[in-house]
């Protein structure tokens, strides 16, 4: 039952045979896409799922295998991303660490990395992001986000160095990091929890209570883990 009283499935009953502009209000059958604005992608790199939001992507990057430019934290990514200095190119993928729920960040804002000072002066407008943030709806960019396990916990993303190859493909809806499992079990067993600045009160307890991307980013009332 809606506010008006009835139930939307009334309401729609009796608008049968009215106008309705299809250039607003598309068919079924003639979809202003043919598939979703956004794709959860799966794979070595993102074992519990990513999010590429394909209506703000350039089509030209939905099939694209890239050499990683690793950025372990936000930090990190402000004191290099204009580096003249920084070994970067158009075809490179970004990968942001450590900005996911459990970053000490918080999942802020920050997926729509932005592009290196001197590929932007060369014209280059889009090339492949990838973190364990978030971004606005508005932006615009082939820019993979919520990667999950984040790298605060040691997901696959933590163990992401320069250099590795990945591939992202939105038709098949994967993501994947080309490293041999045994040098990634190597890595895993040399990763350490990165440190942080030391939280307090709301942020504290925040970063101990949130759960995971893939189930929402959502607090729990469990205690101390």
């Amino acid at each position: 039952m809606t506010v008006a009283g009835e139930t939307l499935g009334e309401r729609l009953e009796q608008e049968k045979g009215a106008w309705v502009d299809r250039a607003v209000v598309r068919p079924l059958a003639e979809p202003l896409a043919k598939e979703g604005g956004l794709v959860a992608l799966f794979g070595s790199l993102a074992p519990n799922g990513a999010i590429l939001k394909r209506s703000a992507a350039d089509p030209k990057l939905f099939e694209k295998e890239g050499r990683a430019v690793v950025f372990s934290s936000l930090d990190d990514l402000a004191a290099r991303v204009d580096d003249p200095a920084l070994a970067i190119t158009a075809d490179d993928f970004m990968v942001l660490q450590n900005a996911g729920p459990k970053s000490g960040y918080a999942m802020p804002e920050a997926g729509y990395l932005p592009i290196p000072a001197k590929l932007a002066r060369a014209g280059v407008k889009d090339m492949v992001r990838i973190s364990d943030a978030r971004m606005s709806g508005t932006a615009y960019g082939t820019i993979v986000l919520h990667v999950s396990p984040e790298a605060a916990i040691g997901g696959a993303l933590a163990l992401v160095r320069n250099g590795d190859r990945i591939t992202i493909d939105a038709r098949k809806a994967t993501a994947t990091l080309h490293v041999p499992q045994a040098e990634l079990a190597a890595r895993r067993k040399a990763w350490r929890m990165p440190r942080r600045a030391r939280l307090s009160g709301v942020l504290e307890k925040y970063a101990r209570m949130v759960g995971p991307a893939n189930r929402g980013a959502v607090t729990h009332s469990g205690g101390r883990k």
